[in-house]
């Protein structure tokens, strides 16, 4: 519908009719308006399935929804660094909302993944807003090319469930920029999604729902969004407020309250009619676009999306350790062992939990396996061992020439509503662990989890493989995978720390109260760990294969460029083992003069390529300003310092197999304001003010000869790296002490000269 028959729809509706559209007619639907041919439109929760709810409404996943299918989470889905794919199983999510008459999915979810211990991270894609950000891209994609909307979610700051509705985000302007708002950024601005989610929280003071700076500024006007902003189940706080601000549909329906507040408000001159409006126009031009796309022959066929959850799920296990124990022969005696090879954590409590048509378990895969046995080995009621299912377990281990143990997390330890309260695994788990490695020598773990956990037998076993959280079709993935009819080609989207004590908001987090500081600042998973040089369990970008690749070529089509520009990279990658395989490269970009604190390296592109045993490929990046750039408060804006930059091509993070060199000139310049307190050493940085300052450099604290007749004593004590230190860093006023007939009315015209030098 075009924008002059929605004006003109607004312009017949009542003022009452306007507010009503503002929130929901329930806890899934917007209102409609039947004289004025206004639908009801159905939104449902997601991201990785169709949790779609007709009768009671909750929004924790207490209630049953739809039979449906659910896909990996997204802490898998962006283990697969595979956009293709991820964009093929939103096109599925699309054609299933079709089916069902859902208009918005709600989703994808990309708040960064601050801490370890958040509950909701297995939703999350990654600790790098660069994954984040181009794996919501891909899913955005390929729902909305269905014509079915999604709303990406949670904007902004929300990194925790402790006390997430009342909570305030302490976090810098540049930490802000490069890190969280950079996980939505680039999906709103390529892949144009129909809404956007606020959160519960505050940022910096101000709830998200009534944040004006960036539902407006932010969002509207440097992004170019042009959907609507829903809230958050339960987020509206202040319902005139938020809508000034941007936020345009509250959800679910507040019973007419906040309706009548609306409408008292424009009555009332506090909130303009036009600002309503535009709100309502919002909600109308998405509303409008489903309904006048609706595919009538759309089919949910769960069984042929369960295959399509299979092959997302078989890129989405990490193979994190293989000392020669994977593959695993079909006609070898195997123990299975563990309550998760036959019921398997395939996915995360609360709004995303989907109410799995059929779920595939890795004991189910293999039952016409005769070589196969299975041991329970723990229960996850609760956290305590079992002697005889132990003892089971010990048993079929000792028998077999390999045993794989399925373990990680109980649903109880996380879930939405709730952080964690450690890193670890249960006790009995890890016990059954070193109990079966102490009697099989070739013992395998797959860990089905939504986050990183400490692995206090990491050097115990000879193979650990990461499902996450893969999914219904789970089961029929890790078989893939562990029998080598499948390629492992995942990548860690996080870092796995040794210890929850060594991640960098471990002091901070949660918070004091309400209170939550940021005080890691941009300084977020591999950034930290790298930047520190810290030992880690498996770093960023982490995952093997059972083939071998090789890099190799790595060119630039320029050495030089002018941060207008852009630059264009390229590497051989060639498939140097038995089997076909996928290989995700890494590029990775680092400023080696930088004047402020950055990063070591920070990922700045990534392809996934498909290689036949001895076939190269060359993979190809396009850098452009943002590639160099860090966020200056000052400017308000992106800024490249002239320099040299690395590039990188890496396996992980810490894995960096080609470097090359280049320099970027900047086409901007940061104004410097010369005050009395600015130091000798910076004023000296200009190389033109030296002549302004030559008096100055005479003087002894500045490094000059006078008052060097001293004591033969007190020149033994004064190094000359002493006085170079001390000259340095000396602020100008200091020559109204120490510099003879100065006077401050000299040193003020020295610093206008400066300055008028800086504006010239």
């Amino acid at each position: 519908m075009t924008a002059e028959k929605i004006k003109e729809i607004v312009s017949q509706m009542t003022l009452e009719e306007k507010a009503s559209m503002c929130s929901g007619a329930d806890f899934w639907h917007t209102e409609a308006v039947e004289r004025l041919g206004i639908p009801a439109s159905m939104v449902s929760d997601g991201p990785h399935g169709l949790r779609k709810q007709d009768q009671e409404g909750d929004h924790l996943g207490v209630n049953d929804s739809i039979k449906a299918v659910c896909f990996p989470a997204g802490c898998g889905t962006a283990a697969s660094f595979n956009r293709e794919l991820i964009q093929q199983m939103g096109e599925t999510l699309g054609e299933e909302c079709q089916a069902e008459g859902v208009s918005v999915i709600l989703g994808p979810a990309v708040n960064i993944k601050r801490s370890p211990l958040c509950g909701r991270n297995f939703e999350y894609y990654s600790e790098d807003p660069f994954v984040a950000s181009e794996m919501a891209g891909a899913l955005i994609h390929g729902v909305q090319s269905k014509n079915v909307g999604t709303s990406i979610k949670h904007f902004l700051a929300n990194n925790q469930e402790t006390r997430r509705m009342t909570s305030d985000s302490k976090i810098g302007e540049r930490s802000l920029h490069e890190i969280y708002l950079a996980a939505f950024e680039g999906a709103v601005k390529r892949e144009k999604p129909w809404t956007v989610m606020c959160s519960y929280n505050k940022i910096n003071g101000t709830y998200a729902a009534e944040n004006h700076k960036y539902l407006t500024e932010v969002l509207r006007d440097e992004w170019g969004f042009d959907g609507y902003v829903m809230s958050d189940w339960g987020a509206v706080n202040s319902r005139v407020k938020d809508l000034q601000a941007g936020l345009d549909l509250e959800m679910p329906s507040s019973n007419g309250f906040n309706d009548r507040l609306i409408v008292g408000a424009v009555q009332s001159g506090e909130l303009p009619e036009k600002v309503l409006d535009a709100a309502v126009a919002r909600i109308l031009n998405i509303v409008f676009r489903f309904e006048e796309n609706r595919d009538k022959n759309a089919v949910f066929d769960r069984d042929k999306d369960h295959e399509m959850a299979r092959k997302v799920a078989q890129e989405t296990i990490v193979l994190l350790k293989n000392e020669d124990v994977l593959p695993l022969s079909e006609q070898d005696e195997i123990a299975f062992i563990g309550k998760y090879a036959e019921k398997p954590r395939y996915q995360g409590g609360g709004s995303s939990h989907i109410n799995s048509h059929k779920v595939t378990s890795a004991l189910e895969m293999v039952r016409g396996m005769a070589n196969v046995t299975y041991a329970q080995g723990f229960d996850d009621k609760e956290d305590k061992t079992d002697e005889k299912l132990l003892a089971e377990a010990v048993e079929a281990a000792k028998k077999a020439k390999a045993a794989v143990i399925f373990a990680g997390l109980p649903d109880a330890f996380e879930s939405e509503g709730f952080d964690r309260a450690h890193m670890r695994m249960p006790d009995c788990q890890n016990e059954l662990i070193s109990k079966v490695a102490a009697v099989q020598p070739n013992t395998i773990v797959v860990l089905h989890n939504g986050s990183p956990v400490e692995m206090p037998w990491v050097n115990e076993v000879k193979g650990i493989v990461e499902a996450y959280l893969s999914g219904q079709a789970v089961g029929g993935a890790v078989c893939d995978i562990l029998f080598g009819r499948v390629n492992p080609s995942a990548k860690l989207p996080e870092t796995f720390p040794l210890k929850l004590e060594d991640n960098p908001s471990y002091l901070f987090y949660i918070g004091e109260r309400d209170k939550v500081e940021y005080r890691e600042g941009i300084f977020v998973g591999y950034r930290y760990y790298d930047k520190k040089k810290m030992d880690v369990l498996f770093p960023f970008g982490h995952g093997l294969s059972y083939t071998t690749f090789a890099y190799s070529n790595l060119t630039t089509d320029k050495d030089q460029m002018k941060d207008t520009d852009c630059m264009t990279v390229s590497v051989d990658v060639t498939n140097t083992g038995k089997m076909a395989g996928k290989e995700v490269v890494q590029l990775y970009v680092a400023d080696k003069e930088s004047t402020v604190i950055r990063p070591l390296k920070e990922l700045k592109g990534f392809e996934k390529v498909e290689l036949a045993p001895g076939e190269t490929k060359t993979v190809t990046f396009t850098l452009d300003k943002r590639a160099f750039a860090y966020y200056s408060v000052k400017l308000q804006d992106w800024h490249v310092e002239t320099g040299a930059f690395d590039i990188m091509i890496g396996k992980s993070s810490r894995d960096i197999v080609l470097t090359k060199e280049v320099s970027v000139e900047s086409t901007v310049t940061i104004p410097f304001v010369y005050t009395t307190d600015t130091t000798m050493g910076d004023v000296l940085r200009d190389p033109r003010a030296r002549e302004i300052v030559k008096d100055l450099l005479k003087l002894d604290i500045f490094g000059g000869e006078q008052g060097k007749a001293e004591s033969s004593a007190a020149n033994e004590a004064i190094s000359a790296e002493m006085n170079r230190a001390m000259a340095e860093f000396t602020p100008l006023r200091c020559a109204l002490s120490f510099g003879g007939n100065m006077n401050m009315a000299d040193i003020q015209e020295i610093v206008e000269q400066l300055n008028a030098l800086e504006e010239s």
